[in-house]
């Protein structure tokens, strides 16, 4: 009977493996796969769960910072970064309720909402604090 449930062990990890992207359960597949060797070899139930629990445990502590580290996706920088931090002049009132507010920032028209709820008018001078989209993120420029 153990060979039948090390067996179906193996299948459910690797079918949620399958369905997700991290890498959550292939470490349990292959726990089950050395406690089915072990099942094989007439190891007692005891002895099969403790190799399950240390082949999972192993692959994991060994494997998962490698693959990791090849699976880590690199941000990179686009043009669009240059916004971030430069004075824009608001060419409809920025209203985050209403749903309303552009700006013009290095001669490009962009969709604004403020980042703190806050309704500002046209010709406003804002900062530009970050990108979410296709919106920049907008505060009130502090003139003095």
């Amino acid at each position: 009977m153990m060979p039948v449930i090390w067996l179906i062990v193996i299948i459910l990890a690797s079918a949620v493996e399958m369905m997700t992207t991290q890498l959550v359960s292939v470490w349990f597949a292959a726990g089950g796969l050395g406690a089915l060797i072990a099942c094989g070899l007439s190891a007692p139930l005891p002895v099969q769960f403790l190799v399950f629990v240390l082949v999972s445990a192993l692959m994991l502590a060994f494997t998962r910072p490698v693959v990791k580290r090849a699976l880590t996706v690199k941000k990179t920088n686009t043009n669009a970064d240059r916004y971030i931090g430069k004075t824009a002049v608001v060419t409809v009132a920025v209203n985050n309720v209403v749903g309303t507010g552009q700006v013009n920032v290095l001669g490009s028209i962009w969709t604004a909402r403020s980042a703190d709820g806050s309704v500002i008018p046209l010709g406003s001078h804002v900062l530009v604090e970050a990108i979410d989209g296709v919106k920049l993120i907008v505060r009130p420029e502090d003139r003095k």
